[in-house]
């Protein structure tokens, strides 16, 4: 009997450096180099470390093994059936920066009152979820403590009565921190994040403060609160980039900044043309190449760093390889497929607005409306999340939907956003041939799958894992 080829199952590929980029619906996914792939793709391929990295990815048709395809699927794609776990409440649209790239307002504008805070904490537990997080977001949220006090106090309580996980973070400038807010935050377990553009000329430039110096404001209670809460989130405080125009050829000095001040991550990625950004785009945008050159020059310097012992990881490589290596759901919910819109988050205006996601509730400020769902104030959760702009996002986002996404090798991996289709585009399907972000996206997976074929990153790729 003449024997059965090793055919291969479905699969999408990718030339790259190191080699041909091999990738499975289901996220397996082998390097080869050209003459395997050559005779991989011709089922030809015979035993030895390729046949097996192919035979492990569930990339041949006669040796998958459904159980472990299926929990993997299941695991990493569980978040489907539950609902928004992640409750955006945005306070006050007040701030005191001047941001060059503001995408939530700045200057005069209006709070959220505490009962409506109420309302937008009672809406959050609605979702069918074990466990909930609530940001609170501005303008600068702590110009409406009270209404964030009101929203913690109340939250916990909601929590204890429903026994249902809550997690509190704060996205503040602290440049309104003082004692008393921080042993509220302390007291009420509260996590939290700040802005941080790199070293300081390049962060005052970017976040101009009338109140003095921006920087050195937010590295003070960087410190204070790694001192009091220990370094680590959800104790020590982490911190967001924005990447401007100003910031290119300096991605090692803000690394090394972030190290400095003792941060485990650096966010790389890049600006939405959102707000004040899309505004003033030709001042401080820059190509999907620009920014190319600057995340490779950037995740270069951590890797460098933690060969040197420095524990900082980058996090769009984290987020990454947590799916890449470790086939777990990375909780971000812009890679996922669907995408989070309405399914992994939701938006609170400081008006009871609910909207799919931030970047929805940002547009709504420039007139765009389409990502608006309802209000906590007169709608009930079952209509808001079952409402037709959560549909088209949930459709939109399907990338195998997308033509073009439907044939690329990090399909597994990735996820499109129709808040930035719509904002970039003019519509939530966008064009993915000529769309920025993804653009973006398949050099940043280029680059890590090229580093993931030298072995000394996959080990520190392997220990970021281990460690979150």
């Amino acid at each position: 009997m003449k024997k059965q080829l090793d055919l291969p199952a479905y699969f999408n590929w990718r030339r790259l450096k190191a080699g041909v980029l091999v990738t499975g619906d289901l996220g397996g996914w082998a390097l080869l180099k050209p003459a395997e792939f050559k005779l991989f793709a011709a089922g030809k391929l015979k035993s030895g470390p390729a046949f097996e990295a192919l035979r492990r990815a569930g990339l041949l048709r006669s040796r998958l093994d459904f159980d472990s395809i299926f929990t993997d699927w299941r695991d990493s794609n569980e978040y489907l059936r539950l609902g928004p776990g992640l409750h955006i409440m945005v306070l006050t649209e007040k701030c005191n920066h001047s941001c060059v790239y503001c995408q939530a307002g700045s200057g005069a504008g209006r709070n959220m009152s505490p009962a409506t805070a109420r309302r937008a904490v009672d809406f959050a537990f609605s979702a069918p979820v074990s466990g909930l997080t609530l940001e609170f977001q501005g303008g600068e949220p702590l110009v409406n403590w009270a209404a964030l006090k009101e929203a913690s106090i109340y939250a916990r309580k909601k929590a204890e009565k429903t026994g249902k996980g809550l997690a509190l973070a704060l996205v503040s400038n602290f440049s309104l921190m003082d004692e008393k807010k921080a042993d509220f935050i302390v007291a009420n377990d509260i996590s939290l994040c700040t802005s941080l553009d790199g070293p300081a000329d390049l962060h005052n430039a970017n976040r101009k403060f009338s109140g003095g110096d921006s920087h050195a404001v937010a590295a003070k209670w960087i410190k204070y609160f790694q001192e009091r809460r220990g370094a680590e989130p959800p104790g020590g405080p982490s911190a967001l980039l924005t990447v401007t125009r100003a910031s290119l050829g300096r991605a090692r000095e803000i690394v090394d900044e972030y190290a400095r001040l003792k941060l485990p991550y650096v966010f790389l990625k890049p600006l939405s043309p959102i707000g004040d950004a899309l505004k003033r785009w030709d001042e401080i945008g820059y190509t999907p190449e620009e920014f190319l050159g600057f995340y490779r020059e950037g995740l270069d310097r951590v890797l460098e760093l933690n060969r040197r012992g420095v524990p900082i990881k980058e996090k769009t490589a984290f987020l990454a390889v947590k799916k890449i290596i470790g086939t777990q759901d990375n909780r971000y919910v812009d890679l996922r497929c669907p995408c989070g819109a309405g399914l992994g988050q939701l938006a609170y205006d400081c008006d009871g607005g609910v909207y799919t996601c931030d970047e929805g509730r940002m547009l709504a400020r420039g007139g765009d409306r389409s990502f608006r769902l309802g209000s906590v104030l007169k709608d009930a959760y079952a209509g808001v999340i079952s409402s037709e702009p959560v549909k088209a996002c949930a459709i939109s986002s399907s990338l195998d939907l997308q033509p073009v996404c439907a044939r690329c090798a990090y399909k597994p991996f990735c996820g499109a956003c129709p808040a930035y289709n719509q904002a970039a585009q003019g519509g939530f399907w966008g064009s993915m041939p000529s769309n920025g972000r993804c653009r973006t996206l398949i050099g940043v997976f280029d680059y890590i799958f090229e580093k993931l074929s030298e072995k000394p990153v996959f080990d520190i790729f392997e220990k970021w894992i281990a460690r979150s």
